[in-house]
């Protein structure tokens, strides 16, 4: 009778030969535990090894061989998972970080790609810095429509086709054409008081706030695919057109209009404000983008001539006042040290934003 080492020397009984890695290490089926995995590897290496000489030298060396590579395989988790996997386990599927189904997940239930190609499409993502949804299309596994769709799953958002959806002209007024074209985003309408924008990604944390801004409301995104995004700006803001948004003021109640005087003849005969008393009169601190050319030159050199008065007013201070108060100032020239830093840093982080 021919020797069969599996059953004779394993004990395994009869049944596929050679055996899956589980039954070869005496394992119960899918075993988790790398250091229980070890721990029969040693155990059998160190019983076959009794076989390693004599006529069963060659058979005792295959088998050390095959004991090895199941251990490595089933230590190993990425292959531990492929091999499992393939063995007909299934796993929990993986989830994205808010909670939703991954797009390449979505794509291999839908048939568009198959599960040994999700790992492929992730490895080329992974090179090249891109999202599955940009890799699946490089990789011609489908088109940019359908992997939007399931990116869209991903992010939580809902899909919107702009070929079949028409912007509110009001809407599309109060965003300037810079801004669509560097964020790649297309302002739609209202909808349940939230303003409907239709990007290719996520929108980032600041230009969620400068939208919110600008239409007091807040965001609900909506993803399209780039080309469509790249059309409709195309379309909705070509050269020339939107270069400055359009400022919505809010209603307010008319109050009763006041009895004139003497007194109000008199300021209505004065001259005309100049425009940076109407820009301080004119309400709440308004951001560097929702300024017009001549605003921006005007804040501009206000904020300079700012610099220079605070850092000039600075040293004659220190020169002329505390000086002749104080005969041990611990330093020259010590007020400025704090004064010009504090005013470059309010006028560039807050007074030219």
């Amino acid at each position: 009778m021919a020797l069969d080492v599996y059953k004779d020397w394993l004990g395994i009984p009869d049944g596929p030969r050679p055996p899956d890695h589980y039954t070869l290490l005496r394992l119960v089926q899918f075993e988790d535990s790398a250091e229980k995995i070890r721990a029969n590897y040693r155990k059998l290496n160190g019983h076959v090894r009794k076989y390693a000489t004599g006529q069963y030298s060659v058979k005792s060396q295959e088998l050390l061989n095959e004991l090895a590579k199941a251990m490595l395989c089933l230590t190993d988790p990425e292959r531990k998972r492929e091999y499992d996997e393939s063995q007909g386990r299934e796993f929990p599927e993986e989830l994205s970080r808010i909670g939703n189904r991954l797009t390449e997940n979505v794509l291999a239930e839908q048939g568009t790609i198959t599960k040994p190609q999700i790992k492929e499409v992730k490895e080329f993502a992974d090179k090249r810095g891109l999202t599955v949804r940009d890799a699946v299309v490089q990789m011609k596994l489908t088109d940019m429509e359908t992997a939007t769709r399931a990116f869209a799953v991903e992010l939580g958002l809902s899909y919107v086709d702009l070929a079949e959806t028409l912007p509110d002209d009001g809407v599309l007024d109060r965003v300037a054409r810079a801004s669509v074209r560097r964020n790649s985003i297309i302002p739609l309408f209202v909808d349940e008081d939230y303003i409907l924008v239709a990007c290719t990604d996520e929108i980032t944390h600041d230009l969620e706030q400068e939208l919110r801004l600008s239409f007091d409301l807040p965001v609900r995104p909506v993803l399209a695919t780039p080309m469509a995004i790249s059309k409709a700006i195309s379309k909705y803001y070509p050269p020339g057109t939107r270069e400055t948004p359009v400022v919505v003021k809010k209603e307010t109640t008319a109050a009763p209009e006041p009895k004139k005087s003497k007194k109000a003849d008199k300021t209505a005969e004065q001259p005309a404000a100049t425009p940076a008393k109407k820009a301080a009169a004119a309400g709440p601190h308004r951001y560097w983008s929702q300024l017009t050319e001549d605003e921006q030159a005007e804040r501009k050199q206000w904020g300079l001539l700012l610099m220079c008065w605070f850092s000039i007013g600075s040293v004659v201070f220190d020169q002329f006042v505390v000086f002749n108060f104080w005969t041990t100032y611990p330093l020259p020239f010590l007020t400025p040290i704090f004064v010009v830093p504090a005013i470059v840093w309010y006028v560039k982080k807050v007074y030219w934003k």
